[in-house]
């Protein structure tokens, strides 16, 4: 082990007599410094291998998922560095005001080159937290102690430490691991530029520019990783006071002891000054006890976490303190003394990696992190209705309800879980309620507001709910879910022009909303403004790469405007993203409905082990089996889906279109009476219904029932043209030619491209021509 004691060097043998030249092993030391530089890393990664299967939590949903400059689809430009953390500008009024661009670009290399996959963000975390534990060994060795096992024992204790729990495991906290080891190399260049003492090979004594230079970088680098970076620029002005023989002499022991206690920053460094040629005991007496800030805290497993802005960079100072306490310890004590010392730093070390590793299980996941506060903080009102929005959004609704009214219990005055538990009420006078209550409590509760007026919508209060949601609006300018509402109630009432209006100040106010873009699109397309949809589901897309309800939509768009590929190309994408019924089935339709049953196949057979109980997904399954001939298998499901639901219509349709191309006809024309029993309302189904009758009694050669069936059919939808077309095939069958043209050119009038028509016709013509050659013959024979 690398600890060791002596009688008179303490912890790192500390003496000055034991010095030996920098880049030598010292005497005693049982590790090389390439050996401790390979166990400081393997202990980091035992420390916190168990964090990488992680999910994005807190922060991280916000500085990463949700954030537009680290997608991948959106291009790399200099707008990162005018905004903040969250991706949002810096000069806006909701922005956070965090100035992090060089930490959001290494979240954008990291979506580059492994996607959004939260595991390589946890091993870049590692990595890092590894290379800084390395750096701050070597800064201690070669600056603050030049002793490799004091140095050593400060990075050990600095890797195993559960306070950087949050830092490394959680991915938002690169910026302080990051902003860290920039710290450190700042502070190195520094020490190299100005520092004329010998202190090892790689620094060789002269002074440089290029490493005052090379400092400065690298600051600005931690600066704009992490805004506390910049702090490295005053540690190393404080170093440069303190460290110099021509400054030394300025300052007395009780100004320095007094200046110190004032600045934490500066603490860091209380001890730096004793690695040059000064002894230990030179310094004041008052240094240890002068760093209360840096003293170590227990830790608790509070969500979310409160800690100090740059406490990375503290701990490391907190680190040196509790090494040099070690190391003057076991100076002053026995070699009995001096070992058991050493036993209990090593048990406090175990203790840390193990702390360290539970505390990594909080942070694997969303309820992980949020269960540890209400565990932790049973009576908090806040961690209480942050579970509560948690298990919402899981959908277990009734944990969701108990954990929002133990918030209210512990606090009753807090209108947003109010409000939220009337989104989880079932009863709508209930929900009403606590919709009141909230807007009681705070009346420009513009999510209340909200739902209050969707409630009333709900009831048929239209007015009413105008009324709210137009408030909602006033009092939460920027949320666009309250635009969609107001704006798809008006276009209910026809308001069309009102309700653009709508829909365009939204998109004003909320210019990232991917959802309200989205909407928009399906109104557009509604209204008769195709290609002005197709713009606004693009931004949608832009907006929010993975909006597959804007896929599909536009795919439907484009299915409308029969650009089967460009459809079929966008829901495609819309499956890269998630595998869902309501993505599958209009892929299937399009694979049907042009002609490709073998995909549409597929498809449906993958939505159907999606969804095994939804009778949309059997019966298009059925039909395309019936339409590739496997007419027994169709039968089957179809027969199936009757037994579960008696009332569906559509598989009656189906099971007729099976048995007549089974040549089954009165089976057929008896799923066709069934399916007429069910009393459809709309006329156009109706007619369809008496259509296919009348081709079932065809096709049994019932010619006058056919006929009266197809009769009915346009009656009821004048529009059926093949229906007029099979009235006039049985009047000519029949011989009645003058009532056949009739129909055939009603007919023709519907859809007037027709050939079949067109040849009827034609036949129709030879055969009254031939009937009035006849007839002339006749008359002729009989005139002789």
């Amino acid at each position: 082990m690398v600890v060791t004691t002596s009688a008179s060097g303490g912890l790192g043998g500390g003496s000055k007599r034991d010095r030996t030249p920098s880049g030598q092993r010292q005497r005693g030391c049982c590790l090389a410094p390439a050996e401790a530089a390979v166990l400081l890393t393997t202990v980091c990664c035992l420390c916190y291998g168990n964090s990488l299967p992680g999910e994005f939590v807190h922060d991280d949903v916000w500085a990463i998922v949700n954030n537009p400059d680290v997608w991948a689809a959106a291009p790399l430009s200099w707008g990162i560095f005018a905004n903040d953390f969250w991706g949002k500008g810096m000069a806006e009024n909701t922005s956070h005001k965090s100035y992090r661009p060089l930490c959001v670009l290494t979240f954008k290399l990291n979506v580059y080159l492994a996607g959004m996959n939260p595991f390589y963000f946890h091993a870049v975390n590692i990595i890092l937290h590894c290379l800084v534990t390395l750096v701050l060994m070597y800064t201690c060795d070669k600056i603050v102690f030049k002793d490799h096992r004091l140095a050593f024992v400060t990075a050990l204790i600095f890797a195993v430490h559960p306070i950087h729990t949050e830092a490394v495991t959680g991915i938002v906290g690169r910026a302080d691991v990051l902003a860290c080891l920039l710290f450190l190399l700042a502070f190195l260049s520094y020490s190299r530029s100005m520092d004329l003492l010998y202190i090892g090979e790689c620094f060789p004594p002269k002074t440089s520019p290029f490493f005052l230079l090379l400092s400065l970088f690298l600051g600005t680098c931690a600066m704009l990783v992490k805004e506390t970076g910049i702090t490295v620029f005053g540690v190393c002005l404080v170093y440069d006071l303190f460290s110099l023989p021509h400054n030394r002499g300025k300052w007395s022991n009780q100004e320095v002891q007094q200046w110190i206690s004032h600045q934490p920053v500066a603490s860091e460094l209380a001890l730096l000054p004793s690695s040059h040629k000064e002894n230990a005991k030179q310094h004041p007496k008052g240094t240890w006890n002068s760093c209360p800030s840096l003293l170590p805290t227990e830790q608790k497993n509070v969500i979310p976490v409160s800690r100090p802005a740059m406490w990375n960079i503290l701990s490391m100072g907190y680190c040196i303190l509790f090494v040099h306490g070690l190391n003057k310890l076991c100076t002053w004590l026995n070699r009995c003394g001096a070992i058991t010392l050493i036993m209990s730093t090593l048990l406090l070390l175990l203790l840390f990696s193990c702390k360290t590793v539970k505390q990594n299980e909080i942070w694997l996941s969303r309820e992980s992190l949020f269960r540890s506060g209400v565990e932790t903080l049973p009576h908090n009102a806040k961690v209480h209705y942050n579970y509560a929005n948690f298990l919402k959004d899981q959908g277990r609704n009734g944990e969701a309800i108990y954990h929002y009214k133990t918030a209210l219990k512990l606090y009753p005055h807090h209108a947003s879980a109010l409000n939220n538990l009337g989104t989880l009420t079932k009863d709508k006078t209930e929900a009403k309620e606590y919709y009141q209550r909230a807007l009681q409590l705070n009346p420009q509760h513009n999510r209340a507001l909200f739902n209050l007026g969707n409630l009333l919508k709900s009831q048929g209060k239209k007015e009413e709910a105008i009324i709210f949601l137009r408030d909602s609006i006033k009092f939460g300018p920027e949320f666009a879910d309250a635009y969609s509402s107001l704006a798809s109630l008006l276009a209910e009432q026809e308001s069309f022009r009102e309700a653009e209006e709508v829909y365009q100040t939204g998109i004003k106010n909320c210019p990232e909303s991917s959802d309200l873009h989205n909407n928009y699109g399906v109104f557009l397309v509604d209204t008769g403004a195709p290609e002005s949809a197709m713009y606004h589901y693009q931004q949608a897309i832009q907006l929010s790469p993975r909006h597959h309800v804007a896929m599909v939509n536009l795919g439907r768009l484009y299915r409308s405007l029969r650009e089967n590929k460009e459809a079929e190309k966008w829901y495609k994408r819309a499956l890269d993203i998630t595998q869902t019924v309501e993505i599958l089935s209009p892929l299937g339709a399009l694979y049907y409905n042009t002609g490709r049953y073998e995909e549409a196949l597929q498809i449906y057979r993958e939505a159907a082990a999606l969804q095994p109980s939804a009778k949309e997904i059997q019966l298009a399954l059925a039909q395309v089996l019936a339409m590739m001939g496997q007419t027994e298998e169709a039968e089957k499901m179809t027969n199936h889906i009757v037994s579960e639901e008696a009332g569906c219509l559509e598989c009656y349709r189906l099971l007729s279109a099976i048995y007549s191309k089974q040549e089954h006809y009165p089976k057929a024309l008896e799923a066709i009476d069934k399916a007429l029993q069910l009393k459809p309302k709309d006329p156009k189904v109706i007619s369809e219904l008496f259509f296919t009758k009348g081709n079932q009694l065809r096709e049994q050669n019932f010619l006058d029932k056919a006929f009266e069936s197809y009769q009915v059919a346009v009656q009821l939808n004048p529009d059926q043209a093949q229906a007029w077309m099979n009235m006039g095939g049985i009047e000519h069958i029949k011989g009645d030619y003058v009532s056949a043209r009739g129909y055939y050119e009603k007919a023709l009038q519907l859809v007037p491209n027709s050939k079949l028509l067109k040849e009827n016709l034609a036949k129709l013509d030879r055969l009254e021509k031939r009937l009035q050659e006849v007839s002339r013959k006749r008359s002729d024979t009989v005139a002789l």
